[in-house]
Parts: C-alpha cells; sequence; structure tokens
C-alpha cells in the first residue's frame, strides 16, 4: 500500500477495523446552489442515508414522499414505496447525463444517481482506496490555510459511479483529510473543491461531519465563499 494511503487509512480508524462493519447511516442537512439550480430545491434538505461498505448501493429516505426511499446500484437507480414496490427506475443512468452542462436541469432519478454515488464515494474514502483496481500516486505537496497538506491522486476504477475518473485527496499533518478535488462529470466536467471538517468518532472511524464544495479554479484554488455549491451538515452516524 501506498505509505501516504497507509498513513491515512490509520488516522482515520484502521483499514481491520473499518472492515468489521457493512453500512454506514446518518442524518443530512443538505444545501447549496446546486439543487435549486438542478431543479430540486428542497427534496434532500433534510433526509437520512445509508450506504453499503462492501459494494455500490445507497439509500435516501425519505424521498419527495413520506414512505419513499432512493435505491442506487452503481448501474441502476430507482424511487420504491416502504413496500418495496418500484415507483420509477432508470437503468443505464450515467447515459442520461450525455450532452449535459452545469445548469441542465436533472429528472428526478438523475437527482437519485448523483446523490447516491456521491455519498457512496464520500463515505468510502479513504479505505476503499486500498482496493484491487484503484491506482494511488503521491503528487507534491499544497500550501493552504498555513498548512501544508500531502495529497493522493486516485484512479478509480472502471465500472465505479462516481464523480470521475481521476480524483486528488488532500491529507493534513494528523492524516486526516481536508480537501477532495473532483471533475464532475454529471455535472459538464465542472471542478470542484471540497472541504472536509469538524470530525468525530464513531465506532473507532473518524467520520467529517462537515463538508462544503466550492468551484475549482484553473489554478487549484477554490472559488468562495460564494456560490456554495454544496454544503453537507451530518449527524446521528451509526455503523453497522
Amino acid at each position: 500500500m501506498n505509505d501516504l494511503l497507509k498513513l491515512v487509512i490509520d488516522a482515520h480508524g484502521g483499514l481491520s477495523n473499518w472492515e468489521r462493519f457493512n453500512t454506514i447511516s446518518a442524518h443530512l442537512k443538505n444545501g447549496g446552489v446546486t439543487w435549486p439550480m438542478k431543479g430540486h430545491p428542497s427534496v434532500i434538505n433534510d433526509i437520512d442515508v445509508t450506504v453499503d461498505l462492501k459494494k455500490q448501493w445507497a439509500s435516501h429516505y425519505p424521498f419527495s414522499q413520506e414512505d419513499w426511499h432512493t435505491v442506487f446500484q452503481g448501474n441502476r437507480v430507482a424511487i420504491e414505496n416502504s413496500k418495496g414496490e418500484v415507483i420509477e427506475e432508470l437503468s443505464a443512468p450515467r447515459e442520461s447525463f450525455k450532452g449535459h452542462t452545469l445548469e441542465t436541469p436533472w429528472s428526478r432519478l438523475q437527482l437519485v444517481y448523483f446523490i447516491g454515488y456521491a455519498m457512496w464515494t464520500y463515505f468510502n474514502a479513504p479505505f476503499n482506496l486500498a482496493s484491487l483496481g484503484y491506482e494511488v500516486t503521491e503528487l507534491e505537496p499544497w500550501e493552504e490555510n498555513g498548512e501544508t497538506w500531502r495529497r493522493l491522486q486516485v484512479r478509480f476504477p472502471d465500472g465505479i459511479a462516481t464523480h470521475g475518473a481521476v480524483q486528488t485527496f488532500y491529507a493534513g499533518a494528523d492524516g486526516l483529510i481536508r480537501r477532495h478535488d473532483y471533475d464532475v462529470d454529471v455535472l459538464g466536467g465542472a471542478g470542484a473543491a471540497h472541504y472536509l471538517s469538524d470530525y468525530v468518532e464513531v465506532s473507532g472511524i473518524k467520520v467529517a461531519t462537515k463538508r462544503r464544495v466550492y468551484a475549482r479554479l484553473e489554478n487549484n484554488t477554490p472559488l468562495t465563499p460564494e456560490p456554495l455549491l454544496v454544503s453537507i451538515d451530518l449527524s446521528n452516524i451509526k455503523f453497522s
């Protein structure tokens, strides 16, 4: 394993501890300009999520209606009711984003796809980066806010639904992830700088409870303080 990746994984609780669990669940408060821009201003403002730690699967609930929940399975998304009956579903959802720009509105199932793969990506990192198929390289350090952050560039395996094939993780001196950069394919390739803070320890795993996402400029700096693209605040975090 890459030395920096080992440092980061150990700082977040260690691989052996992580492998004891199958899922993580949390309550989310989501904000930012992305949701109204995409035509869904309040659907996920205050919502619960469960993410699988062994395979690509996630579910948000309640979604749009009290007895509805989402199903994200990598190459399939759906909305189901409490009886498991399918309200809507879409196979190969990535294909539906062809030709999209930053301003293109999303269907309800496109929203399900985005929030499903996004939370799967966020909750599984950095532990999944040690799995077969992930290509990890340490880049030169990055100076920001008076700190020096070491950087991991990661190429995700083909077939993993996520923002984009290549992503960069920035680690502080304590090994905790401070920033996560990616280009969002389903947003026309828009560059994002995603900041993580307010870590808590749950079942021996360090989890960031505050996430803030800004546009990333060509010089690799964030466009702040506005527009705030996405905000995520987590509470009631549980591993099982």
